[in-house]
């Protein structure tokens, strides 16, 4: 998959040139607040070359830059799990700050969702949510997201612990 859209929101492949607008996107703590601690913060251009040559390498392609308005906004993907789990992945995003509260991030979802389902032979959809993250709590829901569990004090985010709330989603049909 090259591009999918939905005529206001488009999942694409990353482009080099990505890794300036990538940097400036995600270089902001608001960001990486939400995001597991893999993220690198501060976020650099070095970091986004190497995010965006881990993308475009990827067979099947599994990370996506969103645009909205001809503009890349964020990132989207899904990664596959193994063993037992092999018919499941998990989802992840992060928007840029100036695009929250647009209705982008869920069209970026239903769109990925969609892909996972018919590409990846895939049956599930699932992530965990920081407890304060109300906004992804609200994304994930408006797209159909069920929340099937609280692990109470399971991440710890900038010295702190905190519960986290488990959403999946299940391909119709199954």
């Amino acid at each position: 998959m090259n591009r999918l859209t939905d005529g206001v929101v488009t999942l694409r492949s990353f482009k080099t040139d990505d890794k300036f607008r990538l940097t400036e996107l995600a270089n902001n703590e608001k960001v990486w607040i939400n995001l597991r601690d893999s993220f690198p913060h501060p976020y650099t251009v070095a970091d986004a070359e190497q995010f965006i040559e881990t993308a475009v390498t990827m067979k099947p392609p599994l990370l996506f830059a969103i645009e909205y308005n001809g503009l890349y906004v964020g990132n989207i993907g899904l990664q596959k799990k193994t063993d037992i789990y092999r018919m499941s992945a998990e989802i992840g995003y992060f928007l840029g700050e100036p695009y929250w509260n647009k209705g982008i991030m869920p069209r970026a979802v239903h769109l990925i969702c969609k892909y996972g389902f018919s590409e990846l032979d895939i049956v599930r959809i699932d992530t965990g949510v920081f407890e304060y993250n109300v906004a992804s709590q609200k994304v994930l829901e408006k797209c159909g997201f069920v929340k099937e569990a609280v692990f109470k004090c399971s991440v710890v985010k900038y010295g702190k612990i905190y519960d986290e709330i488990r959403y999946s989603l299940i391909k119709e049909g199954t």
